[in-house]
Parts: structure tokens; C-alpha cells; sequence
């Protein structure tokens, strides 16, 4: 009886999981990214250079958590094993043309990115302890005054990024370094559980500065590996730029075809930068951006759907394109389909390489994801026993993820970020108009050639914002050194 209902709740997990990524969410997310690049008229490209300024700045001093902290936690979460096995099973399921379509949804996503994370910046609130905490679920109470909506999106993101996440994290690590190593994985789990639980209970504060150590490392490291192959290749590169885009028109005979190619390249796409899933928006909101305006931290969220999808992505494509691995693949698939390519262009010892990625890929995604849940957390409630009570639990589901297979969960947490991104995109393109308004303010300030500050009085038609937030209190920030000129809006 129990094994039926088990059944029955696994089929209904994964049928909603086909109707969601395989259709649903793919059209909402374009048309939305195809709404909002036409509405700010294709901001991810006319000041693409202007966002990178905005990240290198974010560097320096506030008084709160700096827009580069918030772009590393931003990007801990967003760059995981789906950079690596995701890409991979794309281009098995759906040809080399997958990645055409991925680098497509990702151009369109940047300008979702913006929208969402400047709402959060708008409807921001501070907390006790002076730290800035917002987000979709903040963006839907306060813009919209449905709190409802609000506790809904915060349910969702809590069970798929504080929960269901976080276990298949921690079994992915303790797969690799057992597989690699034959380290016990209940040993490695502790050891993941201990190290987690030093940086979560320090709360979002630590997490970013966590996040800040590992992210560039982590980056830097495997975008070597993959500049070493790619230049071992370089005879290769255009020959792969046009097979993958014949592949991805159905011109040049793969697997899947052009329909194929397509909508395993958008969906791993839309899934890997999360653009428009309003989880990057929830760390988003606890900058304190420089310059002092919600469309700063918009650009630097932009380019964070870049740097995953265009970069991070790209640098796993090209490793499996350029060794020829697709030809030959020897029965391999996801992250074994990478793990060959490798070692037959760099020799055995990149499987201890790729070992030590997902280590620090999968380890920054649980502190990530674990800042995400706790700012919705504290949607729900302000009592700090509560924040107590979720810290225990998410570090026993790191626990028991480490030592079990949860495929179960893990498609559950599949169907729950689907259901959140759906919520996510009707708030923000209700909110359209006044990220429009925001975003258009900013660019007028650059051409003016001023350093832009936001003035929340002067936007009568936002309403709930909490006093003090945006007058100044809570945020000394240094002045910016970007040169602000007119050529900047072109």
C-alpha cells in the first residue's frame, strides 16, 4: 500500500515536472525575457559594458553587504553541477545546437534579471539588525499588497532552495569525493554539515564573504581548464561555432534535431541562470548598492546571468565540442560525458580536477541557496527561534543527502521552483511599469552625466516603501569613480 502511494506520488511529481520545463515555463520565461528586452530597449546590450564597471565597483566599502558580495552569492547559486552535467546531458539529449539556444534564452534572461532584481531593490526593507532584506515575496506584499502571493512564493523557494537543493548539493559531493577517493560518505557529510553550519549561523553577512573567497576561485580555476583545452583545439573553434549553430537549425543531422536542440538549450538555460526564477532577487535586495540606486544592482544582476550561461556554460560546451567526444561518447552521459572528454585531452588526473569543481561548485550552492531560503524565512516570521529551527533542519537535510538517494525530493524541488518562477513572473510583469520607470530614471541620470541616486518621492505611484530605507539611513556608500557621461547611454 505505502509503495503504491510512493508510486502515485512520483508519477504525478514527474508528470507535472514534463508539463512545466518541457512547455510551460519555457514560453512564460522567453516571452517574458522578449517583453522586457523590447521595454528597455535592449538595455543588456547598449550598457553591457556599463554593468561590468558596476561589478568591479561593487567592490568597495559600504556599510552593509557590497554589490560584488551580492554578485559572488548570487553567483554560488546560480553556477553548480548543472554548469557541468547540465550542460552535458543538453548536448547528449539535444546535440551540440542546445547550446545555440542557451546562449539565446541567456541574452533574453539578462533583461528578466534586471527587472526582477531592481523590484527587489526598490521594495527592500531593513531589519533589526540594520541588514537589508527583500525579494519577490517583499516585492508582492509591499507592490502589489498581496500577501498571500508573498507567502506562497516564499513556500516554494524555502522547500526547493533551503530543503530539496541542499540534500542533492551534498550527494553530488559526497558522490564525487567517494567515487575519486573512496572517502566514507557519512564522514564527508559531517565534515560538510560542520563547515555549513559555521557559515550559515553567522547569518547573510557571512555567507557573502564566504562567497566571495570561493566564487572567484572556483571561476577562475575551471575556466582555465577550459582556456587550456580550448586552445589545444584552436584549429577547431570555427568548425565547432558552425556546427553548433547548423545543429541548432536542423541543418547539420544530431541528436534530437532543431526542436530537440531547442528546448534542451532553453531549458537548461533558463534553469542554470535562473532568470525570472526571482531567486537571485532575494540576495539582490540585500545590497547596498553603489551607486545608490535599485537599477545599479539590476546591471549587476544582468551580468550575472552572463558570466553563468555565456562564460561558465560555454567553457563546459566547449570541452565536450572540441575533444570530439560527442563521436565517440563510450556510453557516457551528463557529468561522466565531461569527465571523458577530459581525460582524453588532459589524462586521468582531471577526474580528481573535476572532483575538486563540483566539491566547491555544490559547497557554495548550500550557503547560496541556504540565504535565499532564510530571507523568506524571515518573510514569515521575525521570530529568531524559527530562523533557529530552519537552520537545524536545513543542515540535516545537508546530512541526510549526503548518505542517501533523493531523487524523489529532488524532482519535488524541480516542481516547486517551476510553480515559484510562474508566481515570480505574473508579480514582475504587473510591476513592469514602475521597473521601467526606475530603470528609466537611472539612464537619465548617466547621460546627465551625475552620479545616480534614487529618490523615492519623486515615484508617487510607489507605494509600501519602508521609511528610511531610501532617505539615506542604512547605507554609506563611497562615492562611485565610474565616469558618468552620456556616452554611457549609448
Amino acid at each position: 500500500m505505502f509503495e503504491s502511494v510512493i508510486n502515485l506520488v512520483e508519477a504525478t511529481i514527474n508528470a507535472l515536472n514534463g508539463m512545466l520545463w518541457g512547455s510551460v515555463l519555457i514560453y512564460v520565461l522567453v516571452a517574458a525575457g522578449v517583453l522586457f528586452t523590447l521595454g528597455l530597449g535592449f538595455i543588456q546590450f547598449r550598457m553591457f559594458g556599463h554593468g561590468v564597471k558596476l561589478v568591479l565597483q561593487g567592490r568597495e566599502k559600504t556599510n552593509g553587504i557590497s554589490s560584488f558580495q551580492v554578485f559572488c552569492t548570487s553567483m554560488a547559486a546560480r553556477v553548480g553541477t548543472g554548469n557541468m552535467a547540465g550542460v552535458a546531458v543538453a548536448i547528449t539529449v539535444g546535440g551540440a545546437g542546445a547550446v545555440f539556444w542557451m546562449w539565446l534564452i541567456a541574452l533574453l534572461g539578462m533583461a528578466t534579471a534586471f527587472i526582477e532584481s531592481t523590484l527587489a531593490q526598490v521594495y527592500k526593507e531593513s531589519d533589526s539588525e540594520g541588514q537589508f532584506r527583500g525579494g519577490p515575496a517583499y516585492y508582492m506584499e509591499k507592490g502589489l499588497g498581496k500577501r498571500w502571493m508573498g507567502i506562497l512564493f516564499s513556500v516554494l523557494l524555502i522547500i526547493a532552495f533551503g530543503f530539496a537543493f541542499n540534500a542533492a548539493q551534498a550527494n553530488t559531493m559526497t558522490d564525487a569525493l567517494n567515487n575519486a577517493f573512496g572517502f566514507d560518505k557519512t564522514v564527508v557529510g559531517l565534515i560538510i554539515v560542520v563547515v555549513a553550519a559555521y557559515i550559515i549561523t553567522g547569518g547573510l553577512r557571512k555567507v557573502a564573504k564566504a562567497s566571495e573567497l570561493i566564487v572567484p576561485v572556483m571561476a577562475v580555476v575551471y575556466l582555465a581548464i577550459a582556456l587550456v583545452v580550448l586552445l589545444m583545439n584552436i584549429e577547431q573553434v570555427p568548425a565547432a561555432i558552425g556546427y553548433i549553430v547548423k545543429s541548432a537549425f536542423g541543418w547539420e543531422e544530431a541528436a534530437g534535431g532543431a526542436m530537440g536542440a531547442m528546448m534542451a538549450g532553453v531549458a537548461r538555460g533558463l534553469f542554470s541562470n535562473e532568470a525570472g526564477m526571482g531567486s537571485a532577487a532575494n540576495i539582490a535586495a540585500s545590497a547596498s548598492p553603489n551607486p545608490n540606486h535599485p537599477a545599479s544592482q539590476g546591471f549587476v544582476q544582468m551580468i550575472g546571468v552572463f558570466v553563468d550561461t555565456i562564460v561558465i556554460c560555454t567553457a563546459t560546451a566547449a570541452i565536450i565540442v572540441l575533444t570530439g567526444v560527442l563521436d565517440n561518447p563510450a556510453g557516457q552521459e551528463g557529468i561522466g560525458l565531461l569527465q571523458l572528454a577530459l581525460s582524453n585531452e588532459m589524462g586521468s588526473w582531471s577526474a580528481y580536477f573535476i572532483a575538486f569543481a563540483i566539491l566547491l561548485f555544490c559547497f557554495s550552492s548550500i550557503i547560496a541557496n541556504y540565504s535565499y531560503a532564510e530571507n523568506n524565512v524571515m518573510f514569515l516570521s521575525k521570530n529568531k527561534m524559527v530562523l533557529y529551527i530552519f537552520r537545524a533542519l536545513v543542515l540535516a537535510m545537508v546530512m541526510a543527502g549526503s548518505v542517501a538517494s533523493l531523487q524523489l525530493v529532488w524532482n519535488f524541488a524541480d516542481v516547486s521552483m517551476g510553480l515559484m518562477a510562474l508566481v515570480n513572473i505574473t508579480a514582475i510583469v504587473m510591476l513592469s511599469k514602475i521597473a521601467f520607470a526606475v530603470i528609466k530614471d537611472y539612464q537619465q541620470q548617466v547621460k546627465a552625466g551625475k552620479v545616480p541616486t534614487f529618490d523615492a518621492n519623486a515615484f508617487p505611484q510607489i507605494k509600501g516603501l519602508q521609511q528610511g530605507v531610501w532617505s539615506g539611513e542604512g547605507a554609506d556608500l563611497v562615492e562611485s569613480d565610474i565616469e558618468y557621461e552620456a556616452q554611457a547611454e549609448r
